[in-house]
Formats: C-alpha cells, structure tokens, sequence
C-alpha cells in the first residue's frame, strides 16, 4: 500500500484560480486518442504517452481523501468516485443529509482519523489524498509516500497553491521516479523522504 498526493497544477503551482477555477489545467484529459475507459467515446481521453500511467494510478488507488471544499465544489461526484472505490471526506459537517445514502463516502473530523479508514477501507490497495491545504497538511505530518504533479504549461500567477499553505519548511523530496512527457503535461512523481 502507497500513498500519493496527487493533482494537476499549472507551471507556477496552482491548482485552481482563486474562484476555484481551472481554467485550462485539464485540457490533457480531453486531447488524445485513447478513451480512459474502454467504450467511454465521450469521457477523458488521454495520449498515448499519459494512458498508461493514469490507467495504473487509477487501478491501483483503492481510496481517495478529500477535503469537504473539493467535496462541495464536485457535489461529490454525485455519489461515484471518479478513481478509487471509496472516498473518505475530511470535514466538521456532516454527509449532506439524504445526499446518495449508498454512495461509498464516509465523513471523518480530522486528517489523522481520514488516514486511519482509508488504510481500513484501502485491503492493500493504494490511497490517494487531494492537493492543496489538505495534501500539504498530510504531507507535513509525514503521511504521503509519493507526491505527483501533473504539470501543464499554464501560467495563473495566483490561486490556490498545490501544497496549500504547507508550513513544515525545507521537505526534500527524493528524485523523481516518474517523469513522462505528456500531450499538453508532464507527469512527476517524487518519493518523501521520512525521518
């Protein structure tokens, strides 16, 4: 099992405007050829270059942490994950109250709590956690192994940092063990270095 704080950021760091726009940050999902699931015609569409590894992250990640913004903003995906088979909400509200009572969401208070069911939930597979406030938190308490970036060449000058307001200085990450050139990205992945 492997966690990994992973999102998509623009070339200065962003990811999202201050608005929680995205502006151009995911136009890669949607210019290659090959769909992201088989008979999908309409969903995310990849290159050939980055179908592969987001297959593999997708497959692999068994349960997503996010924060109760990111679940607001999507309206929690309407109840389906988008990559894993369950998602676990760090947030002091409660699930919206008759909000898709079978979807596989569960609601937990703090970040160590969220960590403590993900690993419950996860049965070996991997676990991933959102950028921004949350990541950079669970980053600083030493409970991300990998950090990825999928960088596009996107400038914002401002908004919401990938590392939120992460405020455990000098983290020095390990070279990066991924590094693919995308279609319109560039896929990085970093090892922590811990203790």
């Amino acid at each position: 099992m492997s966690t990994s704080m992973h999102a998509v950021s623009s070339l200065d760091g962003y990811i999202a405007d201050d608005h929680d726009g995205v502006g151009h940050l995911h136009d890669w999902y949607f210019n290659g050829e090959f769909p992201l699931h088989e008979g999908d015609e309409g969903g995310i569409r990849l290159s050939a270059a980055s179908i592969d590894y987001i297959r593999q992250i997708w497959a692999r990640q068994s349960v997503l942490i996010i924060g109760r913004r990111q679940f607001d903003l999507m309206n929690g995906w309407e109840g389906q994950p988008p990559a894993s088979k369950y998602v676990v909400v760090v947030s002091h509200r409660p699930k919206p109250e008759g909000w898709h009572p079978e979807a596989p969401f569960e609601f937990v208070t703090s970040i160590e709590a969220a960590f403590h069911r993900a690993e419950e939930l996860a049965e070996g597979g991997d676990i991933g956690v959102t950028a921004g406030d949350l990541g950079g938190q669970a980053l600083a308490l030493g409970l991300v192994d990998h950090v990825a970036i999928d960088v596009v060449p996107v400038v914002f000058g401002g908004g919401k940092p990938y590392f939120g307001s992460f405020a455990d200085a000098d983290q020095v990450l390990g070279d990066p063990d991924v590094v693919i050139q995308g279609q319109g990205v560039l896929h990085l992945r970093f090892p922590v270095r811990k203790g």
